[in-house]
């Protein structure tokens, strides 16, 4: 049986993917959430309503010095390719300098956060398995504090480790490629 292609709606921000399907989209005409304070841009590349079943997929932009989002690790293996700029990777309490073209792989349950670092924003690819439970942990993380990426206490219950976090991603358009 063929797969119907996904419908698209045109918003101000950019084109966003309404439903299951196969999609061509390109970054540069994507729809993209951004807070003004804290984690960057993100191109969630899958429709709101209709994450894709097996693999969440992603490109996340940050301006240097700022987290993807708080220390933390999941119950499901993920992968990380930077696609262009610098950042620093901090990973069960060490820290990597990450630059275009480097993958950091994470097996299930490694604690890590992504930070921008250089002198311009960086690009990521972020891919991650749809776990059928989803299992996250928060740990206190000294060095992740450092860059305001660690949770105030440990807890497995995500709105409360980013209870103080700014706000919500609100959309927006981000210019493609990140300058």
């Amino acid at each position: 049986m063929p797969v119907d292609e996904a419908s698209s709606e045109e918003t101000p921000y950019g084109c966003y993917i309404t439903s299951d399907g196969w999609f061509v989209l390109n970054l540069a005409d994507a729809l993209a959430v951004r807070n003004e304070e804290k984690g960057g841009a993100t191109y969630p590349l899958e429709a709101r309503d209709h994450p894709f079943r097996d693999v969440g997929v992603r490109v996340c932009v940050l301006p240097p010095g700022e987290p993807n989002a708080l220390y933390h690790s999941e119950g499901v293996q993920e992968g990380f390719l930077v696609l262009s700029g610098e950042c620093r990777l901090i990973v069960e309490e060490e820290e990597r300098p990450l630059r275009q073209w480097d993958y950091f792989h994470c097996p299930a349950e490694t604690r890590h956060v992504i930070v921008g670092a250089g002198d311009g924003p960086c690009a990521i690819l972020m891919l991650g398995a749809r776990p059928e439970v989803e299992t996250l942990l928060y740990p206190v993380s000294e060095i992740a504090a450092r860059y305001g990426a660690s949770a105030a206490k440990e807890t497995d219950k995500p709105d409360e480790a980013y209870s103080d976090w700014p706000g919500d991603f609100e959309p927006a358009r981000v210019p493609w490629p990140p300058r």
